[in-house]
């Protein structure tokens, strides 16, 4: 528990130090990005602090000038605080409504355009999430998404939802495929216990929307890209059926 407990630490600390005066100097100047820049700073800091490792390739597949959807796997709550910095630029995320409600940081994830999503949620809130999402890219931000929808119970890739193709399709954003490993032993689901080791991340080549006639067929291209780059136990049950 002594990494949990330095992760959190310098997120507390920092964080509201960050918080406390980059909310209100952010108010007055109506610009967001020293405060973006902050934030994932601290972010960063907190994950390293509690001795995870990272390891990351794949910046050069991303399109230079251009808003895009990073589309990751999802193993482990680690997995934002380890990717989001990491991301060239600004990025949006989208993520559970209730997040929303922390004191100051939900309150600097609204200016920073974050997406929130409720869970089972009815039809015209999932219209509008996808709308806050497209107005996020729309205005030069990228977006990191999971199409899972929520953490995988075994580490292996799981099924897709079709909201975040839906919005990829609707804004004609290049997707970066993600292929997180490694984050899935560190921190398990339903434990706040960090064992840190090494987080790999892959950003792999860029799959354009505009190139598959329905979002079933876009869906699978990025599923199976995610599932190539998986090591072998976190590949999908279905893999080998989807790879004839």
């Amino acid at each position: 528990m002594f990494a949990t407990f330095k992760l959190v630490f310098v997120y507390i600390t920092l964080g509201s130090i960050a918080g406390f005066v980059g909310i209100p100097y952010t108010l007055l100047i109506g610009d967001i990005t020293r405060l973006y820049r902050a934030a994932m700073w601290v972010t960063n800091a907190g994950v390293r602090a509690a001795g995870i490792k990272i390891d990351i390739g794949g910046f050069e597949n991303i399109p230079a000038g251009r808003s895009c959807i990073f589309m990751s796997n999802h193993v482990s709550n680690l997995d934002p605080p380890v990717t989001i910095p990491l991301i060239p630029g600004r990025s949006s995320v989208l993520l559970k409504k209730e997040l929303m409600n922390i004191p100051i940081l939900g309150r600097a994830m609204r200016m920073a355009k974050f997406v929130p999503v409720e869970r089972g949620s009815r039809r015209d809130a999932a219209q509008a999430s996808v709308a806050a999402a497209a107005d996020a890219l729309r205005s030069g931000l990228h977006m990191l998404v999971y199409p899972e929808g929520t953490r995988s119970l075994d580490g292996r890739l799981s099924t897709f939802k079709k909201g975040p193709f839906f919005l990829a399709q609707e804004t004609k954003a290049p997707i970066i495929p993600v292929a997180v490993s490694g984050t899935q032993s560190m921190m398990r689901k339903g434990s706040s216990a960090i064992t840190p080791e090494v987080a790999r991340i892959r950003l792999l080549p860029p799959i354009d929307p505009s190139d598959y006639e329905t979002r079933d067929e876009l869906m699978r291209a990025v599923r199976n890209a995610i599932a190539e780059a998986l090591p072998a136990d976190m590949k999908p049950a279905d893999y080998l059926t989807m790879a004839l």
